[in-house]
């Protein structure tokens, strides 16, 4: 109203780190993102399968995008920040300095990232102990989860494994960064380390493992002290946290997510009124968030535990607090799209024309397959070409990282008109995909209706399309687009007591 003294606007800042980069938002109080920024970080593949970040690098980046999103803005105004990763893994000495997770001795690289393969044997080692953990990840641990690649350190770098002071799953190592406290997210200890929110660890599992020595200091490496998502961290920013991020000390920083599950939080609670959804009047448990990026994640809420076979889950108030979350997943999707479009042929004839019409590849793509699609609908054009996208394995729901991934119906053409075809027959694979994990969480007992996408592929329409057409369910998009920062954001929000919680 005229004449009323105008409030100051509150601001909130989420950080997300990716696999490639570091992307950081300034985000209102109604959820809208005022800036946004974004930096590149480093990744060594010393060996085929062995992803190697630094955790310095990527610090430092985290760094470089928040000064930049809040440059300009009244310091007064910020009210608290929130992070989310990448699950990888960060290993650092008793001094808390960089620990490599190489044989090369290299110290700054000492992440393992997520997407790293190289501990397949322990991985098998421990599922066949079939120990009643297992029971929480769909039966059977993921080669991409923490346990296998904590056994691969101790038995291939005994050096480093002696040396070690904390492994933090990497959410956890920036908001330890930013407080100084050592303090674990229910969310990364819960969905990659085997943490239950009623017993917390299991010993004999540790033991059972080889792994008795994590047990014997009290978990004290891994993680005694554990909070839920959106919870208030120590006393917020340090003097040197707020000095390299550009941010007042003392503001609130909430305890993190792994990045797609902060995804998940930025769409899955959407308001949906007046749009004419069929989920408009129905419970949050009938939607599913997918988070699609380099790989992509199927995440499902319901209020009682549902255990899917080759589904990670149940986790309780991994995501949302207060309900149970399954977890789905494809170890790769935007990257063997990438992987198959650019190994073709005609990838170099793609891209000139691609930069002559001042468009990207894709947007290129899509529009040069409207061009031959004639009369049919554009799916028909796949409809002797066949693609099984396991090329990095099978995370969800047939749980086999030994599969490879398969081509049927190729021709002796080499043109752009081919390229576009096994484009869209790997865009179609990926989301019969997404149908096979459905089908088996509805069989289990989840009841969805519809599909809420977030991730950079949800930006492709050619992507979302095919989504709604092979699944046969309505998909939402957000208008907010960068859903993974809004649900870092909310962190940070709720963090700040601004918010009485995150729903």
């Amino acid at each position: 109203m005229p004449g009323e003294k105008q409030s100051a606007v509150q601001y909130y800042v989420g950080v997300d780190v990716g696999s490639a980069s570091v992307r950081a938002a300034l985000v209102d109080g109604l959820g809208t993102v005022v800036a946004h920024a974004e930096r590149p970080i480093q990744v060594w593949e010393p060996w085929p399968d062995h992803y190697e970040q630094s955790s310095a690098d990527i610090w430092a980046a985290c760094c470089s995008v928040t000064k930049e999103v809040v440059r300009g803005v009244d310091a007064s105004q910020i009210r608290g920040l929130g992070f989310d990763a990448t699950c990888s893994l960060v290993v650092v000495d008793k001094q808390f300095q960089p620990l490599a997770v190489n044989s090369e001795g290299q110290n700054h690289r000492n992440v393992i990232m997520w997407m790293d393969h190289r501990a397949v044997s322990q991985v098998q080692h421990i599922n066949a102990t079939q120990h009643r953990v297992l029971n929480y990840v769909g039966g059977a641990m993921s080669v991409e989860m923490q346990p296998p690649k904590l056994l691969w350190i101790k038995e291939n770098l005994p050096e480093s494994w002696e040396k070690v002071g904390c492994f933090f799953d990497l959410p956890d190592f920036l908001s330890w960064k930013a407080t100084g406290v050592t303090a674990r997210s229910l969310c990364t200890v819960v969905c990659k380390w085997t943490y239950t929110s009623d017993r917390g660890w299991d010993d004999s599992f540790w033991k059972m493992i080889g792994l008795e020595d994590l047990v014997k200091d009290k978990y004290e490496k891994i993680g005694n002290h554990v909070l839920s998502p959106g919870e208030a961290v120590g006393k917020g920013l340090t003097p040197d946290a707020a000095r390299d991020l550009g941010l007042p000390e003392g503001i609130a920083v909430a305890a993190s997510l792994i990045d797609a599950h902060a995804g998940g939080l930025g769409v899955i609670g959407a308001d949906v009124k007046g749009h004419n959804l069929p989920c408009e009047n129905q419970p949050i448990t009938s939607r599913l968030a997918m988070i699609c990026g380099t790989s992509s994640c199927h995440m499902g809420v319901s209020e009682t535990p549902i255990f899917v076979p080759g589904v990670w889950g149940p986790y309780f108030s991994a995501m949302v607090p207060g309900l149970w979350l399954n977890e789905g997943g494809q170890s790769a999707t935007g990257k063997l799209i990438d992987h198959v479009v650019r190994g073709h042929v005609a990838f170099p004839e793609l891209e000139a024309k691609a930069a002559a019409s001042a468009h990207s590849i894709y947007t290129y793509l899509n529009s040069h397959l409207d061009l031959i699609k004639k009369s049919l609908p554009v799916g028909f054009l796949t409809v002797d070409l066949h693609v099984w996208p396991d090329f990095h394995g099978n995370r969800s729901p047939l749980t086999d990282l030994t599969l490879k991934g398969m081509v049927v119906g190729l021709t002796l053409s080499r043109g752009l008109d081919e390229l576009a075809l096994i484009y869209l027959a790997t865009i179609q694979a990926i989301a019969l995909g997404t149908r096979h994990i459905l089908e088996v969480m509805q069989a289990a007992g989840h009841d969805i209706s519809t599909l809420f996408l977030c991730g950079g592929l949800s930006k492709n329409p050619l992507f979302v399309q095919m989504h709604a057409d092979i699944t046969g369910k309505p998909v939402v998009l957000s208008k907010e687009v960068e859903s993974v920062l809004v649900g870092a954001a909310i962190l940070g929000a709720c963090a700040s007591g601004d918010f009485a919680s995150i729903q």
